[in-house]
């Protein structure tokens, strides 16, 4: 009985191994190919512009997945920070299967049942109206002035006047005025009664007579009508509205109250919406791979900040150095100005300029202008800095190339001058091309490292099952 077991066992992880092969191993850990075909997928649609053949995603892959490794070993994975970032996401995205869909579409239909039940067999109407108001204590005088400035407008109408132009100057309901006279989609029951019982008479293309109501006289332009749409058709729109008072939060207590039914054992609907929450990963693939590859981002971001991000840009010593050894990838096709244009109050201004930039590093020559020459009362020089190739600035053309005419001075600031060096082969320093120089260093970093962890983690690859991704 025990070898029958074990054979039925045995025969049971087979199967689960073809169905879910590894494609690798690395530092020790499994990678199914379920997991590499989710995102290898993700990451080379047709929407990427440098798309990579499976051997080189392979190799990026194996690359990504040493580097996890790195940042598990240094622990960043116990962090409390990492932890609830993580915590925070994977909330989250698990609502999104936590909602009661049915309750929703439930309360989609009631809702549209309701709108149109008040709609009801009238069905909608879109007017345009023109408003002469008149106040329901007038005297007199003031009704008969308001009835014939209506009547003339409505004489002028039936005469082939533009209705929305006769709106836009004599309507006095400013909300519809500036529209032309135009009112939104409406159905019975919205409006004065008057004026509703005038329009539902109404077809199309139809101008009433001036209707009279409580706050004056109308004329009617009906401009369209028609019966409420099926649900179909508003149902999109619906779930938006829904989705503005709160409905996902209604939804989701639903969900709870139908799992701890589910589940029994007196467990409260918070304590299901957790426990279904956990076991999200196993019945949803492509959620526990979402969730692992973003667990593994952010490890890889962290690790990748400490070991070469941060390290490229803080690193002076190795910046120099690395720009020292490759100084011919930096030449310059064309001179370069490297310094500042500078327009100041005299020539005295510009005397202190240079005093105050001399010995000082050129990246800081903008800050000690500005501490020494400007404040907040007295701007004495403005500033444009480099570098300058030649066509690109005007002053700089002038003073620092010697092209083109001597450009006008700028508006209070009569002296115009540049500060720095022309640089014709190439930059002196790695500070003039710093950002390049930094990305540059930072691949450099990142390919030593990744030969490191490479050297330290064991790393399997199973061809024969990596021939079959996608194609079974």
């Amino acid at each position: 009985m025990l070898l029958a077991f074990m054979a039925v066992l045995m025969a049971q992880v087979t199967v689960a191994q073809t169905e879910d092969p590894i494609v690798m191993n690395v530092n020790g850990v499994d990678v199914t190919r379920s997991e590499f075909e989710y995102s290898y997928n993700k990451n080379n649609t047709d929407l990427v512009v440098d798309k990579k053949s499976l051997d080189e995603y392979v190799d990026l892959f194996v690359n990504y997945k040493l580097k996890v490794a790195a940042a598990l070993d240094a622990q960043l994975d116990t962090a409390e920070a990492f932890r609830k970032e993580v915590a925070d996401y994977r909330s989250q995205q698990a609502e999104e299967y936590l909602i009661d869909s049915a309750f929703i579409e439930e309360q989609a239909r009631i809702t549209y049942e309701n709108t149109a039940k008040n709609i009801g067999p009238d069905g909608m109407f879109r007017a345009s109206h023109i408003l002469i108001r008149l106040p329901q204590q007038a005297s007199p005088i003031e009704q008969a002035v308001a009835k014939l400035r209506v009547d003339s407008i409505y004489k002028a109408l039936k005469a082939g006047a533009d209705f929305a132009e006769l709106a836009a100057k004599h309507s006095q309901d400013p909300g519809t005025a500036r529209e032309g006279g135009a009112l939104p989609w409406l159905f019975k029951g919205q409006l004065l009664k008057e004026f509703e019982v005038a329009a539902l008479a109404m077809q199309p293309g139809d101008l009433s007579e001036p209707v009279l109501s409580p706050v004056g006289y109308h004329i009617i332009l009906m401009n369209e009508r028609k019966q409420f749409e099926p649900y179909e058709y508003h149902r999109e729109s619906i779930y938006k509205f829904l989705e503005q008072r709160g409905i996902r939060a209604h939804a989701k207590q639903s969900m709870g109250v139908k799992l701890a039914k589910q589940m029994g054992g007196g467990i409260t609907p918070q304590e299901a919406l957790a426990k279904a929450e956990m076991e999200l990963d196993a019945q949803y693939p492509d959620f526990g791979f979402l969730m692992k590859e973003f667990y593994e981002g952010s490890l890889l971001y962290e690790i990748s900040t400490r070991e070469v991000w941060d390290k490229a840009a803080k690193d002076e010593e190795g910046l120099a150095k690395y720009f020292k050894k490759n100084k011919k990838k930096y030449r310059y096709e064309e001179p370069v100005y490297q310094g500042l244009v500078v327009h100041c109050l005299n020539d005295d201004v510009l005397r202190q300029v240079q005093k105050v930039i001399k010995k000082q590093p050129r990246k800081e020559w903008t800050k000690v202008i500005r501490e020494s020459l400007n404040s907040d009362s007295l701007m004495q020089v403005r500033m444009v800095r480099g570098p300058f190739k030649a066509g690109k600035n005007a002053y700089a053309d002038y003073y620092a190339f010697g092209q083109g005419e001597r450009p006008d001075t700028v508006a209070g600031f009569p002296v115009t001058s540049v500060v720095g060096k022309l640089q014709k082969k190439g930059p002196d320093t790695y500070e003039d091309v710093r950002g390049v120089v930094t990305a540059d260093y930072q691949n450099h970093l990142e390919q030593l490292w990744v030969k490191e962890l490479r050297a330290k983690y064991p790393v399997i690859l199973y061809p024969e099952v990596l021939a079959t991704v996608n194609k079974h």
